[in-house]
């Protein structure tokens, strides 16, 4: 069985040398790496050629400037010469076993089940307190997460290339949420893949408020362009524009106690976050972990105002682009290669 490693990159200077670094020490290693550079501007280019020549890698640039994340991704499982893929992102750091642990279900497959897709793990790898914060609030602890339904993220994925041939590919109408849409369209053809935590990358949260925001703002409109999670954006304004000021109103107009059914509602949206976020905060000082925990509520009310602004403009981008059919993907129809 050939496996090869593919990624984009965009202006990924300072963050690819991470990725190149752990997958040069895998404990399995890849028998090529594809990379598709979206345009750098910034250097990438140089350092993938250095990493290219240095023969530590057996490294393959694709260059397609303007392609996104989808198009890069399809280029470069297209040239890659394994008939299984995994795929990362750049700026993640590899678990020395994360490519053995990733495969292990294609190796030992029975044959009375074609396995199409693997789902692996990532974790975030904090380096100040506003990072841990940021990534107890919005990233899950592995044994939260209910195999059977687990959606994974391309930073930590392999599968057979026939299966993303079957499907036609990452989505290229999509510039975010691809990789859902992806994983929901060979759910739909092979049934759950199996989840293997043990393939864990790490990777380091957005590093402010700034950057949070947009990030999940992009996130929230690509929701809006593909039909995404109606139900949890429906719910989300109900609770910003309909209860929340109801229950303040009363507290002001009515009774106080009415405030502490609005304390109450926090306090369960937020119970998650401190939970996860107890463990994390064992390396810092008492300052860093009193402002650790008192943006965590912050970090939440951020997030879903991006995502309430975000899913909006997703949905006219939809309605505007009614007529293109690839955008009506929960209607097609996928046949399992023979």
């Amino acid at each position: 069985m050939n496996v090869s490693v593919i990624a984009t990159v965009l202006n990924e200077k300072e963050a690819i040398e991470r990725l190149l670094e752990s997958l040069a020490i895998q404990s399995h290693l890849p028998d090529e790496v594809v990379i598709a550079d979206g345009g750098s501007t910034d250097g990438t280019l140089a350092v993938l050629s250095a990493w290219s020549a240095s023969k530590r890698l057996p490294l393959r640039v694709l260059k397609k400037p303007g392609a996104n994340i989808s198009a890069g991704r399809n280029a470069a499982i297209a040239a890659a010469k394994g008939d299984v893929i995994a795929t990362t992102d750049a700026g993640v750091r590899l678990e020395k076993d994360w490519l053995e642990a990733l495969i292990a279900p294609f190796e030992g497959q029975e044959s009375t089940r074609f396995v199409a897709l693997v789902a692996g793990w990532f974790t975030a790898d904090p380096q100040n307190a506003f990072e841990t914060a940021l990534g107890a609030t919005v990233l899950p602890h592995v044994r939260e997460v209910k195999p059977d339904k687990f959606l994974p993220s391309s930073r930590s994925v392999a599968f057979h290339k026939v299966a993303w041939e079957a499907v036609g590919g990452y989505p290229e109408w999509l510039d975010y949420c691809e990789d859902l849409i992806f994983d929901l369209r060979l759910r739909d053809l092979y049934g759950p893949p199996p989840f293997v935590p043990g393939a864990a990358v790490h990777f380091r949260p957005r590093g402010s408020l700034r950057s949070f925001f947009k990030q999940y703002y992009q996130y929230a409109r690509g929701d809006g362009k593909a039909d995404l999670w109606r139900k949890r954006h429906a719910l989300r304004y109900l609770t910003y524009l309909v209860a929340g000021p109801l229950l303040v109103g009363l507290a002001l107009f009515h009774s106080p106690w009415w405030g502490l059914a609005l304390l109450a509602g926090a306090a369960v949206y937020t119970a998650t976050p401190y939970r996860r976020l107890g463990s994390m905060l064992k390396p810092y000082n008492l300052l860093d972990r009193v402002k650790a925990v008192l943006l965590v509520p912050v970090i939440r009310l951020v997030g879903d105002l991006a995502k309430m602004i975000g899913y909006p403009v997703g949905l006219v981008w939809r309605w505007r682009n009614w007529h293109r059919p690839e955008i009506h993907w929960r209607q097609a129809e996928w046949e399992k290669p023979v």
